[in-house]
């Protein structure tokens, strides 16, 4: 009995959708969302050949470079923001452990070279002593923007 009930109820939604889509009624709405993306497509169409103006990736450019430099090569302007602003904090925090060398009295900022890349900071050269490493790469360790350090820094007792 409740499967022959489902099956005159499904008839009866079924039978009443078609009714309502071949109205004037629901062939307005289906025509209304048609148009919107219909819209929406061409709107994302436009969108899509804007960026490839901008970027220089229209085919004719793919294939003029192509034909230039055997390559083709681009770096979004967020990436490339990105990669000057590294590169600047990277100098920001090798200068700012220099400082901190220069300052100490343990430890010879001349004797001790500084170099960071993308926040590790790599200390190289030499130190009279096993405890004037443990001092520089804890400077360098409390510098902002410090992600990790790299010591190569060599014991050279200090002569006379």
């Amino acid at each position: 009995m409740r499967v022959l009930f489902a099956l005159v109820l499904g008839l009866a939604i079924g039978a009443a959708a078609v009714w309502y889509l071949q109205s004037g009624r629901g062939n307005a709405r289906v025509q209304s969302a048609t148009n919107e993306m219909e819209n929406a497509a061409k709107s994302a169409g436009d969108a899509i050949q804007e960026k490839l103006r901008v970027l220089d990736l229209r085919p004719q450019d793919v294939k003029d470079e192509l034909a230039r430099t055997g390559q083709v090569v681009r770096r979004s302007a967020k990436q490339a923001g990105q990669a000057i602003a590294d590169a600047t904090a990277d100098a920001r925090i090798t200068a700012a452990i220099k400082g901190k060398l220069v300052a100490s009295r343990d430890l010879s900022a001349l004797s001790i070279s500084v170099n960071t890349t993308s926040g590790v900071v790599t200390l190289s050269g030499t130190v009279p002593s096993t405890d004037a490493i443990s001092k520089a790469m804890l400077l360098a360790m409390e510098t902002d923007g410090v992600k990790e350090v790299v010591s190569t820094l060599q014991v050279k007792p200090k002569t006379g």
